[in-house]
C-alpha cells in the first residue's frame, strides 16, 4: 500500500529531497553503495543527489579514485567508497563465489583456468595503468583462454570478487580495469561482525524507513545476518510500525515527513526503488510491471511525484543536446507538468547540454 510518510522520509534520507551541498564522493559514502551496472544511469543517481554537480565532476571523482566502481553487493556492480571495497568483498564474496560454482562448471571455467586468467590479468596490469574491457578479453584469447558465451564476463566477475581487479576510469565509452590493490590505496579493516553492523547503520541511515527484510535483500545477506547487523546498531536508530510491520530509520529523521508535490527524474536501477525488497510504499502494484517491461530485470528510469512513481522516461543524448521522452502512467496534473519541466532542465544541466525536444 502506498504510504506518503514512508515516501517522504525516504526522499529526504536518500538525499533526493535535500538542500545539502555534498560532493559526489560524499553521496556515495553516505548511501554506502549505489547500484551501477548501467553506468550512465548510475552517474545520474549521484548527480540527482548532488544538485550542484555535473557529469564531468562525477566522472572526475571516479578518475581521481574518490569513488570506486566494482562488483560488490548481490553480485552486481556498485559505486562504493574506495576504503570500503575490501571489507565489502570479504563480507559478500565467499557466498557469491560459492553460488557461482555451478555456473562456472557450465562455462567450463575450473579453478585452473580461472587461476591462469588471473595471472595473465595481473601481469598485464602490474606496472600500473588500465586496460579497456575489449582489450582485456582479446589478451585472454591470445593466451588461449576462450571468452565467448559469457566466459569473458564471468572471468572478470570472478577476478573482481577474488579481490584482483576493479573498474578504472572510462576510456571514451569503454570500461577499463585496474588492479584493486593499486587503485585503492587505503582500506578499512573490519571483522565480519563489524562489517555487518557498519553496513546496517549505513543502510538504515540512508534508506530508512526500511525493514530488516529490505536490508537483507539489498545487502545480499541471510535474514539471520541482517538481524545481527541491525541488533548491533539499534541504539542509533528509531523504529516505527506501519500496518503491523516494523521499520527502522536514522534517529534524527524527524518523524512524520510527508512527500511534497515536487517531481524528480530517477535513473534506472535507482536506490529509491532497488534499495528495498518491498516497493509498495512508493509504487502501486498495478504499475509496478511497467517499470520492468517483460519482467526482464532491467529497471527503466522513472518519474517520481510526491514520492510516488508515476511514470517512466527515456533520454537520447546527441552532440548538441538531449531529447527526452516522458511516459506517465496517467494524465499529469498541471503542477506536476510544470515541475516535470524543471526536473528535465536539471537533468540537462547535469549533462551540460540543452533540452532539444520533449516527447510524450
Amino acid at each position: 500500500m502506498v504510504n506518503t510518510d514512508i515516501a517522504g522520509r525516504r526522499l529526504a534520507n536518500q538525499f533526493i529531497r535535500s538542500s545539502a551541498s555534498m560532493k559526489p564522493e560524499e553521496v556515495v559514502r553516505r548511501l554506502g553503495a549505489l547500484q551501477a551496472q548501467d553506468y550512465l544511469q548510475a552517474v545520474w543517481a549521484i548527480g540527482l543527489r548532488t544538485p550542484s554537480a555535473t557529469l564531468a565532476q562525477v566522472e572526475r571523482a571516479v578518475a581521481e579514485r574518490k569513488i570506486a566502481l566494482t562488483w560488490t553487493l548481490r553480485g552486481t556492480i556498485h559505486f562504493v567508497p574506495p576504503e570500503d571495497v575490501k571489507w565489502l568483498l570479504q563480507l559478500c564474496a565467499p557466498r557469491l563465489l560459492r553460488q557461482a560454482v555451478r555456473r562456472m562448471e557450465q562455462l567450463e571455467l575450473d579453478e585452473k583456468t580461472l587461476g591462469h586468467a588471473r595471472k595473465i590479468i595481473y601481469k598485464a596490469l602490474k606496472n600500473g595503468g588500465s586496460i579497456r574491457r575489449p582489450d582485456m578479453l582479446e589478451l585472454l584469447e591470445s593466451e588461449g583462454i576462450r571468452t565467448g558465451g559469457q566466459r569473458g564476463y564471468h572471468i572478470l566477475w570472478h577476478s573482481a570478487y577474488s579481490g584482483l581487479i576493479c573498474f578504472g576510469p572510462r576510456s571514451g565509452k569503454q570500461q577499463t580495469f585496474v588492479l584493486l590493490d593499486q587503485w585503492v590505496e587505503h582500506s578499512r579493516e573490519l571483522s565480519f561482525e563489524e562489517s555487518l553492523s557498519e553496513l546496517a547503520l549505513r543502510y538504515f541511515t540512508a534508506h530508512g524507513p526500511a525493514t530488516v527484510q529490505d536490508f537483507a535483500w539489498w545487502a545480499g545477506l541471510t535474514l539471520t545476518e541482517a538481524r545481527a547487523g541491525l541488533d548491533a546498531v539499534k541504539s542509533k536508530l528509531e523504529t516505527d510500525v506501519f500496518s503491523g510491520t516494523e521499520y527502522w530509520s536514522p534517529a534524527s529523521s524527524g518523524g512524520h515527513m510527508p512527500a511534497t508535490s515536487e517531481v524528480h527524474l530517477l535513473p534506472g536501477f535507482d536506490e529509491y526503488i532497488l534499495g528495498y525488497s518491498d516497493r509498495s510504499a512508493v509504487l502501486e502494484p498495478e504499475t509496478a510491471p511497467l517499470i520492468v517491461p517483460g519482467n526482464n530485470g532491467v529497471f527503466l528510469p522513472t518519474i517520481a511525484a510526491g514520492g510516488q512513481i508515476i511514470g517512466t522516461w527515456k533520454r537520447t543524448v546527441k552532440t548538441k543536446g538531449v531529447d527526452l521522452k516522458f511516459s506517465p502512467f496517467t494524465k499529469l496534473a498541471q503542477d506536476h507538468e510544470e515541475r516535470l519541466m524543471l526536473a528535465a532542465e536539471r537533468y540537462a544541466a547535469f549533462l551540460g547540454l540543452p533540452v532539444l525536444t520533449i516527447m510524450r
